[in-house]
């Protein structure tokens, strides 16, 4: 599964034709599309479809779904959320509107919510005075900029290929300060280039570094997750990573945990997307050489074990997209939700009958054992193929809420709890 957007305003064709990626043969195709990245063809012409590069027959003709032109209208949103079901005494509600492509959302100091956003290549600012919120973009014209955080004043953004640090963003809204390129030692490749940030209580930020094809031999930049420092130096923690769009720390331990995309083109239920956890710095969690923790990839296993690699904490199913996750630290909700984690399921693209398209709650203890997941959030995805919102990240928001961007129908939701 990509945890890719790959959709609204057409992103199968829009934003990655605006990254020099467009789609090539559609359900119509007579061959199965095929890509060897062994081949020095592949990097020094990239194939305009790399995602549709190991099609299979009882795969052929899937494409990622083609979503709104633009944001959904409020109206609309309110009636949608109205099919979301929670548990018992929570309520989603809609916190901001016209946001194009929503992605990874970090709070300001002053209450100010930052959100990066996909092939838009845009960053908005949400602010909130008495109830009332504007939405402003306060940056144009990057590549990509999924990824955000904000740590003593200054806006982190992360852009495929360069980490960017604004300082004093939250008092200069209306005209951003130029950036200072805070780490750029990293691969230009827009397949599987969009980042995600996590920062740690030292203010390193935790990168992941996507393989640009579907499955193959990376690179020895790629398929791995760094840990760079504010002064730009930089530190390998974890390997055979395939695509990950999603992570957070742990509060109880200060480990570092992820969300992880598995392949496409096996089938319809293999193999299962992941969450992991590292414990020590230079693991590897399988990829391309085993999936889901015990299958062997049929071509590029090449003789390994899956027993040679971590294991994921917790299988989440295959397809289902998992992207931004957080531990709830808030005080909201009842106390057995403290320290568990929310996982934003983006939604199929790779599958006949689509799942995910949902928010799953993981109960889990501090050394990865005894994970569980249950639905927590559902009722976007409208039919076999279709949606009316796919979520792409969750925050605590400091009343205890926990928002999920949504960059389907570009909105940002708030789920809060009553007793």
């Amino acid at each position: 599964m990509s945890g890719t957007s790959l959709r609204k305003r057409g992103i199968a064709l829009a934003a990655l034709a605006a990254a020099g990626l467009a789609l090539g043969a559609g359900p119509a195709a007579a061959q199965l599309k095929s890509y060897d990245s062994s081949k020095p063809s592949f990097w020094k012409n990239p194939p305009p479809d790399w995602f549709l590069g190991d099609e299979t027959e009882g795969q052929k003709g899937l494409a990622p779904p083609v979503g709104p032109a633009t944001p959904t209208p409020l109206a609309e949103l309110q009636d949608n959320l109205k099919k979301i079901k929670l548990p018992p005494g929570f309520k989603i509600e809609v916190y901001a509107s016209g946001i194009p492509e929503a992605r990874q959302m970090a709070w300001g100091d002053n209450g100010t919510l930052f959100v990066g956003s996909f092939g838009a290549g845009s960053v908005y600012a949400v602010t909130d005075s008495g109830g009332k919120r504007e939405v402003k973009t306060i940056l144009k014209g990057l590549n990509m900029p999924t990824g955000v955080a904000f740590r003593d004043g200054a806006l982190y953004v992360v852009a495929i290929d360069k980490l960017l640090r604004y300082d004093g963003a939250e008092s200069k809204l209306g005209a951003m300060p130029e950036p200072t390129v805070v780490y750029d030692d990293m691969p230009p490749f827009v397949a599987h280039g969009w980042k995600y940030i996590v920062m740690d209580k030292e203010g390193a930020m935790y990168l992941p570094f996507g393989p640009p094809f579907n499955i193959g031999i990376p690179p020895t930049s790629l398929s791995q997750i760094r840990r760079v420092h504010p002064n730009g130096l930089a530190e390998l923690v974890a390997l055979g990573v395939r695509n990950s769009v999603g992570g957070d720390i742990d509060p109880r331990t200060g480990q570092y945990w992820f969300t992880e995309n598995a392949r496409d083109w096996v089938s319809d239920d293999m193999p299962s997307d992941k969450l992991n956890r590292i414990g020590r710095l230079g693991e590897h969690f399988g990829y391309p050489y085993c999936h889901q923790g015990d299958m062997p990839d049929p071509k590029f296993a090449m003789g390994h074990k899956c027993d040679e690699f971590t294991p994921p904490v917790l299988n989440l199913g295959a397809h289902v997209a998992p992207l931004g996750m957080k531990f709830y630290t808030g005080s909201m909700f009842p106390a057995e939700y403290r320290n568990t984690i929310f996982i934003a399921e983006h939604g199929s693209w790779n599958r006949h009958k689509y799942q995910g398209g949902r928010i799953v709650h993981v109960t889990v203890d501090p050394d990865g054992k005894n994970a569980k997941q249950e639905i927590f959030a559902e009722g976007w995805l409208t039919g076999a193929q279709e949606y009316s919102g796919r979520p792409a990240d969750v925050v605590v928001a400091k009343d205890g809420a926990l928002l999920v961007a949504d960059d389907w129908a570009g909105a940002i939701y708030r789920i809060s709890y009553s007793r």
